[in-house]
């Protein structure tokens, strides 16, 4: 993969080793971080990947789509195609619900772009993207639903609101966001992984939905800390930068610090003036400018508020920052990309008792998942194997020893790139992790055997609802 960005040391950006390592010490510890790259000065002082993750596949963003979306809006406003103040119906006429409310009615596109759109939660609860068809109308429906309050006077968090942005996008310039920014964003500043998932009727999610790898979104924080400028070109007008990461709204209250400085146009505001782009589960372009530094992690966390904490616990001290030397100057080539890993399920390759195990077929009880049996194996490369039954179909999951194996599973639906590992933490408990590789997801394993039973848990690292997989018990099959 081509680099995008120059390289450099922390020393020549006037910036202590010291700190570099107290940020990706931090970030190690947090254990689900996937990758990270800081940039000084427009240049890249610190990269990694935490293997099985690479630098160089596209991870998906979430909602550091949004960013992109309102970004698509500010170009489009400086070609005349709308401004901030039109009314979203007469944008989307043929999406109106017959009778329309005067809250409907005054709803402007700086309310989706502020997330004030006057409804009392996110209008995307209500479509089912699995099972929508094309012509069913994400538009519509999203319209059709009550707006509670006057637009403008309430922030409520609203991916609905995102994807009508695209969709006025879309009708305006009758092409697809991805299309449309391409020549005039992607293109310019390098990105050329992007992909973007779409509704049923071919147009763009908007507010989730797009994927691009860790120095993409790097290249896109640093046009923003340039005031919408790269190589000279102004390829996002100033004036719409400057409005877009400042403090539009008010937003709040939030146990996360980070999460009550208010909110620009698809742009959070954080502490020490810093502004960001901030998707599920940890995906981040967390731009700093007292600081002239980006910061960007791709995650599979929980703990969300960890990675901006980490960031000013590492850079928020004196001794964080150096003066420069011209040797220190001398030095074009930068540092050598991060070593770093996810760690592996710690306890033994085999266990005493594998005899007795392997080649049995346990039953297992009902359940919705429509896992119906397992049997524990070891491949011709002596790894262990445990091959599921589902729905009638038996999947294979072979799992590394203090290594990632790479391979592909549908163990969730479609075929996916994924990388497993497990060990036997005790004789009778086999644990392992898959990792699902540009995602935020991970599978972890545990199989507790006893006698003819075998207890199997299986659980997500992170999701939007329930995290359990599995967790059902079988019976050996005796013939």
């Amino acid at each position: 993969m081509s680099r995008i960005l120059p390289r450099s040391t922390p020393l020549a950006e006037g910036v202590e080793p010291a700190a570099v390592r107290r940020l990706i010490d931090s970030l190690d510890r947090i254990e689900d971080v996937h990758g990270v790259l800081v940039l000084r000065h427009g240049r890249v002082i610190a990269e990694g990947g935490w293997h099985p993750h690479t630098a160089d596949r596209p991870h998906t963003m979430f909602s550091v789509s949004k960013s992109f979306t309102s970004t698509a809006v500010g170009i489009a406003v400086h070609e005349g195609l709308l401004t901030v103040d039109d009314h979203v119906l007469d944008l989307l006429p043929d999406d109106a619900p017959a009778d329309p409310g005067e809250h409907l009615r005054a709803m402007r596109v700086r309310d989706l772009l502020t997330m004030t759109t006057g409804h009392s939660a996110s209008t995307m609860e209500g479509i089912n993207r699995t099972i929508s068809l094309p012509g069913a109308g994400w538009a519509r429906a999203i319209l059709a639903q009550p707006v509670e309050h006057q637009p403008g006077t309430r922030f409520v968090y609203n991916t609905g609101a995102t994807y009508l942005l695209s969709a006025i996008l879309h009708r305006l310039t009758g092409e697809r966001l991805l299309d449309y920014l391409t020549p005039r964003l992607l293109a310019p500043l390098g990105i050329t992984h992007a992909e973007w998932e779409q509704d049923p009727d071919g147009i763009d999610t908007g507010g989730f939905g797009l994927s691009i790898t860790i120095e993409e979104m790097a290249a896109f924080g640093q046009l923003y800390l340039r005031g919408g400028v790269w190589e000279g070109k102004q390829l996002v007008p100033a004036e719409w930068v400057a409005e877009a990461t400042a403090k539009q709204v008010e937003n709040g209250p939030s146990d996360w610090l980070d999460w009550n400085e208010g909110y620009g146009y698809q742009f959070w505001q954080c502490r020490h003036g810093a502004y960001r782009a901030d998707g599920a589960f940890g995906q981040y372009i967390l731009v700093w400018p007292e600081k002239d530094m980006v910061i960007t992690t791709t995650s599979g966390l929980s703990d969300l508020p960890s990675v901006p904490q980490a960031v000013w616990d590492a850079f928020l001290r004196d001794d964080a920052w150096a003066t420069p030397t011209d040797a220190d100057a001398a030095k074009p080539e930068g540092e050598a990309p991060l070593e770093l890993a996810l760690r592996t399920p710690v306890g033994a390759e085999s266990t005493p008792v594998e005899d007795s195990l392997l080649g049995v077929t346990y039953d297992l009880e009902p359940n919705p998942r429509g896992f119906s049996a397992l049997a524990l194996g070891r491949g011709a490369d002596g790894r262990t194997e445990v091959a599921f039954t589902v729905d009638g179909v038996d999947l294979v999951v072979p799992f590394g020893y203090e290594e990632w194996s790479p391979g592909t599973s549908s163990f969730l639906g479609a075929p996916a790139d994924v990388a497993t590992a497990a060990a036997w933490t005790d004789e009778l408990t086999l644990r392992g992790r898959m990792i699902f590789l540009g995602t935020p997801f991970e599978l972890r394993l545990e199989l507790r055997f006893s006698g003819e039973d075998v207890a199997v848990l299986v659980d997500q690292n992170v999701a939007f609802g329930d995290r359990g997989v599995l967790d059902v018990s079988g019976k050996a099959r005796r013939t």
